[in-house]
């Protein structure tokens, strides 16, 4: 399964993008404050411009596994290898302020927020789920 995000709308507090599973539009996609980080960089290039819990991460390609969280205490999305970061989920919120670094679907998008987000993640979630133990899944974020 491949999910591809499209960055949008950049402001000084979050980042907007669309998300499309496979080709197919299936939400938007907030996220903290984009600092032009790219999957290329070397972890000593990317650790100045990072701001923890308030840096969007890298532009590329990442796998994508669905584990336990301690923090969440359910299983959750989790993008794997992302430098510079740790525990990058995919998880429900609406402002800048819920990402702490994490994707956060949602179907409509307003200024520095998306809105129905238990919606949008639940109906994602389930798509992940039906496919995580036959196929790879990954995101490519641009």
């Amino acid at each position: 399964m491949e999910l591809k995000l499209i960055r949008k709308e950049r402001t000084e507090e979050s980042t907007i993008g669309d998300l499309f599973v496979n080709g197919e539009f299936e939400c938007f996609v907030l996220e903290d404050k984009d600092r032009g980080l790219t999957e290329s960089m070397a972890f000593a290039d990317i650790t100045p411009l990072k701001v923890h819990g308030k840096t969007c991460i890298p532009t590329g390609t990442y796998q994508i596994a669905i584990t336990f969280s301690n923090r969440f205490k359910k299983y959750l999305p989790l993008l794997i290898n992302v430098p510079g970061f740790e525990g990058i989920r995919i998880h429900p919120g609406n402002t800048a302020a819920d990402t702490e670094g994490c994707l956060l679907p949602g179907e409509f998008r307003n200024h520095n927020q998306v809105t129905n987000s238990k919606k949008a993640f639940a109906k994602l979630f389930e798509k992940l789920r039906a496919v995580e133990k036959k196929e790879k899944i990954t995101i490519t974020i641009e």
